[in-house]
């Protein structure tokens, strides 16, 4: 019984999640802006009902609930505790509600801490995290239920996957995941603006913490994982280029850029079409990191899934979510007022050479880490892209990046002096 309360606390918060974008479209439409308060409301309902089935399937991999199919496969009574934990989400399904899990924690963060935004664009962001939480609660309950029932149930599990009984599955992909996930807070900041025709200094300064936060979240994921695969699989270094370690590279990447935007955006009013821009693209990319994991069209030993149905249906939520704001963007974009004007020799610049920087970096991992799959489908032919490309190209990429980091920070704001930062220096 205690299983169908976590499967039927998914579906409520499929609910949950559909009254929280539903609400802000009736509030716009019928011009009844009482109804935006149901936004947050929702958004704190969805956490906890996502929370419950959540606890409910640690709950039966805890008690060795054997008539769970997701946890006969993935556990046995003889394992310890922390492994017995950490396998609900050593696991496709159970990743996923993890995912969601993370998704709807940070809604619920805006809902409850974000006081000092205004209703209107609070709504706004509560309406696109929604949005986001109807696509992945649609995914898991349609093509990844972690609650289906084994009849008769078994009196054995089969045990976690031996590379999985490690310490490092326990802080590794929940950390990850709230990098990846917190991202999507960002992306609904930016849409909100594009909704609004608003971005400015005030937008900025509350979209930037949240995006430090899951970038602060994401680094630590990489860390853990980079020191994971290290002991563990003998490649003989800290970072591979695997497609699945791209995965998250990548976003980080784009992360890092976004950071610096939004502080010239927050400082002087500029680069905000840009910063919008890549709010969009950081999640986006979040997203195909999440295609390349769950589909199995690349190979990698970190891969969840190869189940072709998932992966169609992520590419689904990637178009739909991803691209369909990027096309968003690309209609409102020239609406955005002209921001402060800077010389050639400023922070700003320094800044935005920064962000040309990583941005190409990040274009570069992404096609590398693509191209096998494009080759494959355009032509049928099976190749790979190693280390040392990567080793190569980005090395070379990160070396102009290394001679702007130390005088960027001494540059003065709108109008620098070289010869001033150089003598700090």
């Amino acid at each position: 019984m205690i299983i169908e309360i976590g499967h039927f606390a998914l579906i409520l918060a499929f609910a949950a999640a559909c009254v929280q974008s539903g609400s802000v479209v009736w509030a716009a439409f019928m011009r009844d802006e009482a109804a935006r308060s149901l936004a947050t409301s929702a958004a704190k309902a969805q956490f906890v009902l996502v929370a419950l089935s959540f606890a409910t399937l640690t709950w039966a991999y805890i008690s060795s609930d054997f008539s769970v199919l997701n946890v006969a496969t993935n556990s046995h009574t003889a394992k310890p505790l922390i492994y017995k934990i950490s396998g609900v989400w050593g696991n496709h399904e159970g990743s996923m509600l993890l995912w969601v899990f993370m998704l709807t924690a940070f809604g619920a963060a805006v809902a409850w801490f974000g006081n000092n935004l205004p209703l209107r664009l609070k709504s706004n962001v509560l309406a696109i995290q929604g949005l986001v939480g109807i696509a992945f609660l649609a995914f898991i309950t349609i093509t990844s239920n972690p609650f289906i029932r084994l009849d008769p149930a078994q009196t054995q599990g089969k045990g976690l996957n031996p590379l999985l009984q490690d310490p490092g599955l326990a802080i590794h992909p929940p950390l990850l995941y709230a990098g990846y996930v917190g991202l999507s807070i960002a992306y609904s900041f930016a849409v909100a603006a594009l909704i609004d025709g608003k971005v400015g200094t005030a937008w900025a300064r509350w979209v930037r913490p949240w995006t430090l936060a899951a970038w602060m979240f994401l680094t630590l994921g990489i860390v853990t994982g980079s020191w994971w695969a290290y002991y563990e699989l003998g490649w003989g270094g800290w970072w591979y280029w695997d497609p699945v370690e791209n995965a998250s590279f990548i976003p980080w990447l784009a992360a890092t850029a976004l950071l610096h935007s939004a502080i010239v955006t927050e400082k002087r009013e500029a680069l905000k079409g840009w910063t919008v821009f890549l709010a969009i693209f950081t999640f986006t990319l979040s997203l195909i990191g999440t295609f390349i994991v769950r589909s199995g069209v690349l190979t990698s030993v970190h891969a969840f899934a190869v189940d072709p149905e998932r992966g169609v249906f992520v590419l689904g939520i990637i178009f739909v979510l991803g691209f369909g704001a990027l096309v968003f963007f690309a209609a409102r974009a020239p609406y955005f007022q002209q921001g402060g004007v800077f010389s050639l020799i400023s922070r700003e610049t320094s800044l935005l050479l920064n962000n040309i920087i990583l941005s190409v970096a990040c274009i570069v991992v992404l096609l590398g880490t693509l191209y096998p799959l494009i080759i494959d489908a355009l032509l049928g032919e099976k190749i790979s892209v190693g280390a040392p490309f990567f080793n190569f190209v980005y090395g070379w990429l990160m070396v102009p990046l290394l001679i702007l980091l130390p005088f960027g920070p001494l540059l003065a704001w709108k109008r620098g002096d070289l010869k001033t930062a150089a003598r700090w220096l």
